[in-house]
């Protein structure tokens, strides 16, 4: 049995949930090509915008402006007065298809990308392949996208960076920010400078021998981080050195995670792949008090 209760049936695949400023929960649809925004108290959900091209990740400016991944063109687009407009363009930097998205109180936002195909390599050899000897996911650049758009490389050779968040370091009284390496089945930190630029490159936690490739992320206040696995029908919490304090389990894989409130918001489906998940409405959003 689950711990979860299905909040929403009917998604195509659901990605990139976030506590909007407004307090709806604002998620990624990316077959549907919607962007949504759900009432938990409520259930009233309405539509926010249409990517044409996959919505994923998500953010706002300071000034309330929601920017968007979106991830075949490999940009970041605005919305502006109801209609999408260019933001960024990661073409010079995102090796494959853009995705998940930080953006931080001053507008700065981190956007990861695939590195490569990885749903050709699944639908050739399944999960298996990711954990055979000597394989190694291609390295890729996290983007850094500034308030006015510019674009430059934030850290280099990462692993499918995927799930973002921030812990605070009060020792040095910089955050931190912790990056889900999927491919590498780890977690990885970086000190975040003034100016958003990233340092101090370190292994947070390993979680190979869990078998968990974290997929979606969400800290919390205490510092632990919540990871959506990618490869089981769970979210685990996770401290600093890897250990894991916490399980829930879903009601099929876990893809990605929110915490509201004292909710985490869970998104769910059977797989990743497309020939399965966008000929189907498989996906579910999934909820439990913590």
């Amino acid at each position: 049995m689950a711990d979860t209760t299905v909040l929403r049936e009917g998604l195509r695949f659901g990605e990139g949930p976030r506590h909007g400023p407004d307090g709806r929960l604002y998620y990624s649809d990316f077959y549907d090509h919607e962007v949504r925004a759900l009432d938990l108290d409520t259930g009233d959900e309405t539509v926010v915008c249409t990517v044409p091209e996959q919505p994923s990740g998500l953010g706002w400016l300071p000034d309330g402006r929601l920017l968007v991944v979106s991830m075949k063109d490999r940009s970041v687009l605005r919305l502006e007065g109801g209609a999408l407009v260019p933001h960024a363009d990661l073409g010079g930097i995102a090796t494959f298809h853009a995705n998940d998205m930080l953006v931080d109180r001053a507008g700065r936002a981190y956007v990861g990308n695939f590195g490569f195909d990885l749903h050709a390599l699944l639908a050739e050899g399944g999960e298996q392949r990711l954990l055979e000897p000597g394989w190694t996911a291609p390295g890729t650049p996290l983007a850094l996208v500034r308030p006015d758009g510019t674009v430059s490389t934030a850290a280099e050779d990462l692993k499918f960076p995927n799930g973002m968040g921030f812990l605070g370091n009060r020792q040095e009284g910089r955050p931190t920010l912790v990056v889900a390496e999927t491919l590498a089945f780890a977690l990885t930190a970086f000190d975040v400078a003034d100016d958003g630029t990233l340092s101090n490159r370190r292994a947070w936690a390993s979680l190979r021998d869990h078998y968990i490739a974290p997929d979606g992320i969400a800290t919390d206040d205490e510092g632990g981080v919540w990871v959506a696995p990618a490869l089981q029908p769970y979210a685990f919490r996770v401290v600093e050195g890897g250990e894991i304090t916490r399980r829930v389990e879903t009601s099929q894989v876990c893809f990605a995670v929110a915490l509201v409130g004292d909710r985490l918001v869970c998104c769910t489906a059977p797989t990743s792949q497309p020939e399965v998940v966008a000929a189907d409405r498989l996906g579910r959003l999934e909820v439990v008090r913590l």
